[in-house]
């Protein structure tokens, strides 16, 4: 399996403007920063016993590299998590070389099915292309493996949803959808702060994702370029919406705890005249309950603006970027009650109202007295997401191996009573893995066609 090798296609997720000029951009507007506690603990506090499984990474290409890079920071202190890559995996041997560079010590194999053979792997992390999620996550599941499965779960709503029925049947075994934001710990503390009306009546949400690339990959065998640029082909690909947007879309959803009822989109090939079919630059409008919209836009052709989304209320607005958040209140919004006790800011004629979670908890030092400030590279999305991904795999598996010490094997309804009972750390699972897909699909249709598409509400029903 393979995703595309270079860094220049712009598929690199992280990708969000640079520097501190945003957040000073930000505040010049009269933002308000929203922070999220990091993990660190408190100087004095006890270390958490380190947890260790076996992970095995299926696919190499820049975003498997980016996986292998993450997973290689844990442990730390305050993530007691050791994920011991044994295996990775992928047909192309020059990806397997490159990724190897990071883990020398795993096994390197063009076969996943050995991966799958392998009783010591407890998890698998899929990042092959979208059209060969589908076989892989079938064959991880019923070989026993917790599955983290990138987003789009796959191309097609069919195949999809055979993905998230596997997975639901599987109860004994963590599955999740590489929809990140929804481990993110930054989202996690805004989350109930939107869904609790902070915002006033959420009237617009809005997001983009601009980067001046053209999304191609070179290689000296014609057969295995087509192969690498397999987004480029609306036949493997479901284009900017679908293989980039869909982050964006699944949390405009999450924050307003709402499905999109329509979608209708645009697209077109602007500027890279090549063999390609799939739009350069498109637009999407989303339709919600209570007639609130979302406006998608991305563009392979010009890098201005970068990445960020935003959601509009009638007393505030809420931007996220740079895994930050700002909020601007409107001049005539009420107050909530915790102004009076936090943190003000004079911002030019603007007051600025800080609003930090956890801020009343000393900061950490280290032995000098130092602050001890969060690793910018363990603290972002897919960091979380492969945290949480980890640590839920490791628990169920340690609970199962305990409870059939006790009770036997034999017990499987006891089993999986038991590991009901256990509490999962923040994911996107398998329903909202297949959500996503449903949307994902029916956008890129709209924007193919240039229609609009009414969303069914038994199309996100797994049934």
């Amino acid at each position: 399996m393979n995703d595309n090798e270079s860094d220049a296609l712009g598929y690199n997720r992280r990708d969000f403007l640079k520097g501190g000029s945003v957040a000073t951009l930000m505040t010049m507007l009269g933002g308000v920063e929203l922070f999220a506690q990091t993990n660190a603990a408190p100087a004095g506090e006890a270390k958490a016993p380190t947890i260790k499984i076996k992970v095995a990474v299926i696919g190499l290409g820049t975003w498997g590299r980016e996986i292998i890079n993450t997973l290689t920071r844990m442990p730390r202190a305050d993530i007691p998590i050791d994920a011991e890559i044994v295996a990775i995996c992928d047909t192309y041997p020059a990806s397997l070389k490159r990724a190897a560079g990071a883990v020398p010590s795993a096994t390197q194999t063009a076969d996943y099915k050995t991966i799958l053979d392998n009783k010591d792997i407890k998890a698998v992390i899929i990042a092959t292309p979208t059209p060969d999620h589908k076989e892989v996550a079938l064959a991880a599941l019923k070989a026993g493996k917790h599955v983290y499965c990138e987003a789009p779960l796959a191309g097609s709503i069919e195949d999809a949803r055979e993905i998230a029925l596997a997975a639901k049947a599987a109860k004994n075994l963590a599955f999740q959808a590489g929809l990140q934001m929804r481990s993110d710990k930054q989202r996690l503390f805004l989350l109930p702060f939107i869904r609790t009306g902070a915002l006033g009546k959420t009237v617009l949400a809005r997001a983009q994702w601009h980067k001046k690339t053209n999304w191609r990959s070179a290689s000296p065998n014609p057969e295995r370029e087509k192969a690498l640029n397999w987004r480029l082909n609306k036949a493997t690909s479901l284009g900017l919406v679908g293989e980039i947007g869909g982050h964006q879309i699944d949390q405009a959803g999450w924050f307003m705890n709402a499905l999109p009822t329509a979608v209708t989109g645009f697209g077109s090939i602007n500027f890279w005249k090549d063999d390609r079919d799939v739009p350069d630059t498109v637009q999407a409008v989303f339709e919600f309950p209570g007639d609130v919209r979302m406006i998608y836009d991305a563009t392979l052709v010009s890098g201005f603006d970068g990445d960020y989304e935003m959601l509009y209320g009638s007393d505030a607005a809420v931007m996220m970027r740079e895994s930050k958040a700002w909020m601007f209140k409107e001049v005539d919004a009420p107050l909530l009650g915790w102004e009076v006790y936090a943190a003000k800011l004079k911002v030019f004629n603007e007051t600025g109202i800080a609003l930090v979670a956890g801020g009343s908890k000393v900061p950490p030092v280290d032995k000098n007295g130092q602050p001890i400030l969060p690793d910018p590279l363990t603290t972002t999305p897919l960091f979380y997401a492969l945290y949480n991904f980890l640590l839920n795999s490791a628990e169920l598996t340690q609970a199962g191996e305990d409870y059939k010490a006790n009770y036997g094997a034999d017990d499987v309804d006891g089993l999986l009573e038991e590991l009901g009972k256990r509490r999962r750390r923040a994911s996107a699972g398998y329903l909202e893995g297949f959500q996503a897909a449903v949307t994902a699909v029916k956008a890129n249709e709209a924007i193919l066609t240039g229609k609009r598409i009414e969303l069914k509400p038994e199309w996100y029903e797994l049934k």
